[in-house]
């Protein structure tokens, strides 16, 4: 089942939910040597476990802090194709270098109709 971040980021192909998943250590280290580099920051493999942007539980900490789900939350939207406001400024900055997540999010709201 394919999981979609609030952001349009699929969640399921994530490497930290994938790893939290199926417990794998040597995924949880290889990502966090990816991230650490990618993010120019010391990421530890222990941190790297997330049950998915919506779902309750553990999430890696920049994804429990991230502006666009935090906003999704708190107008009980799936994600942000299905909000009344889509497109906006938050999103927009977060997705710039992200296309892949603007095209699942276009994606869902071809899917849905009007976007709701």
């Amino acid at each position: 089942m394919e999981i979609i971040g609030s952001c349009g980021l699929v969640c399921s192909q994530c490497p930290a939910y994938i790893a939290y998943q199926t417990d794998d250590d040597a995924l949880r280290k290889k990502t966090a040597a990816e991230w650490s580099k990618m993010y120019g920051a010391d990421i530890l493999a222990e941190a790297i476990n997330c049950t998915g942007c919506r779902e309750e539980g553990i999430k890696v900490s920049h994804c429990a802090e991230c502006p666009v789900r935090l906003c999704a939350i708190a107008k009980n939207a799936a994600n942000c194709a299905v909000c009344a406001e889509y497109s906006c400024a938050t999103l927009d900055k977060f997705v710039e270098h992200i296309p892949q997540a603007r095209e699942k999010l276009e994606d869902v709201r071809r899917e849905t109709g009007d976007g709701r």
